[in-house]
């Protein structure tokens, strides 16, 4: 189930919706796999009648281990917007875990040797929430997904400064020099907040000297 697009805030984009990945349907299909195959070998080798009913008893029991593990998988979506990181599962009830991006302080992404050949692992995100570290399994591309997280929080941030440049424009519109003044007032703020980014390596060092310097231009 695609996640729902009402869910989200005025002005949010919807940029990453993944399923987890078919991994997750590995021991389910394994155990329906291996009991199809038990009851072909009992019925051609004439089993007697109490182990065919045995055999018939394990399939019944792995295809509703695959039947619910495909309803859970159908169910669990990780989402990346403009704004925040979200995580939605549950076939009857709903957990769900919501972490905005200007909370996100760093994205780790672990995959064992399989993994790596079949593009799945798995995604710690490092927040300053309560809840701390919050790991995802089973995900798409985990590297991809990690890129895309820290692209989405460096426009998360330029979107926050130009709300905030727009804001000091419209302060004071009948004098000209008191809008200047929440200009210059708000450069150093700005400035400390693209140290931050470039800290974090959001931004390399070409760009944080380019927009340092636009920057000390307004002043």
């Amino acid at each position: 189930m695609a996640f729902d697009r009402n869910l989200l805030n005025q002005r949010e984009e919807l940029i990453l919706d993944l399923r987890p990945h078919w991994l997750f349907m590995t021991p389910a299909t394994l155990a329906l796999a291996a009991a199809v195959i038990a009851g072909v070998v009992s019925i051609a080798t004439d089993w007697p009648g109490p182990g065919k009913i045995g055999v018939g008893v394990l399939v019944l029991i792995a295809l509703t281990f695959f039947g619910w593990r495909y309803l859970k998988w159908t169910t669990t979506n990780f989402v990346l917007t403009s704004d925040r990181i979200l995580t939605r599962r549950g076939v009857f009830s709903k957990d769900s875990v919501e972490i905005p991006l200007e909370r996100v302080n760093t994205v780790f992404t672990h995959q064992g040797l399989f993994e790596r050949m079949v593009g799945a692992g798995d995604i710690t995100i490092e927040s300053a929430g309560e809840r701390g570290n919050e790991t995802f399994v089973d995900i798409r591309k985990p590297s991809i997904v990690q890129k895309e997280v820290y692209v989405q929080m460096e426009e998360n941030e330029n979107r926050k400064y130009d709300r905030s440049g727009a804001g000091s424009g419209y302060a004071a519109p009948t004098s000209a020099a008191p809008t200047a003044t929440s200009s210059i007032h708000a450069v150093p703020e700005q400035i400390e907040r693209l140290a931050e980014l470039h800290q974090r390596g959001l931004i390399s060092d070409e760009e944080y000297a380019q927009k340092k310097t636009e920057l000390l231009g307004r002043m």
